[in-house]
């Protein structure tokens, strides 16, 4: 049975119909939040997130983070993960990340629309989980990843967490993003 028009996500210019449900994602994001691990303190950080598109059928992502102090200003380059998302059936996703500190990861998840408006998306969810990490023989221990993007009154905002270097799996990230 066919939704009313007014019920589907809208295809935005340039976004194949294939990745209409991530099409939320699309554009450059920036912002700060807080991260703590067991095995460090906690610290304050900026992001740009960058999810672009050519026309195919997935999604070219790019994070970018520097530690920052409590005025928001740069202190040094923190971290950097790229890869490509593609879709899945029944809105699902389907993320191959890497990190220069010598890991490669596939993320599955699935999105959840909580709103649309004049068909566009503007409220959504998306719950990922690490299906596979492959890590160098140089890197650090990472055991598993969970992470949450959300569209909410037009920020996205996301969390991590992560089990690694023996520690179970806890909260690592949380920030909250405008499109810039």
């Amino acid at each position: 049975m066919n939704q009313p028009v007014d019920e589907q996500p809208q295809q935005l210019a340039g976004v194949h119909h294939d990745i209409a449900h991530m099409s939320w994602l699309v554009g450059t994001w920036t912002g700060f939040g807080e991260g703590q691990y067991p095995t460090s303190e906690a610290f304050r950080y900026e992001e740009v997130v960058q999810f672009a598109t050519d026309g195919r059928p997935f999604l070219e992502y790019r994070s970018m983070t520097w530690l920052v102090d409590e005025d928001n200003q740069r202190i040094k380059a923190s971290h950097t993960e790229s890869g490509y998302w593609r879709p899945a059936p029944d809105n699902g996703v389907e993320a191959l990340i890497s990190h220069p500190i010598g890991y490669a990861e596939l993320w599955l998840g699935k999105v959840e629309v909580t709103e649309l408006i004049n068909a566009r998306i503007t409220g959504a969810r998306l719950v990922m989980h690490a299906d596979a990490i492959v890590a160098s023989p140089t890197a650090k221990s990472l055991q598993s990843g969970s992470r949450m993007y959300g569209l909410v009154n037009g920020e996205l905002l996301m969390t991590y967490d992560m089990g690694a270097v023996d520690q179970p799996h806890t909260n690592h990230l949380a920030i909250r993003m405008v499109r810039s």
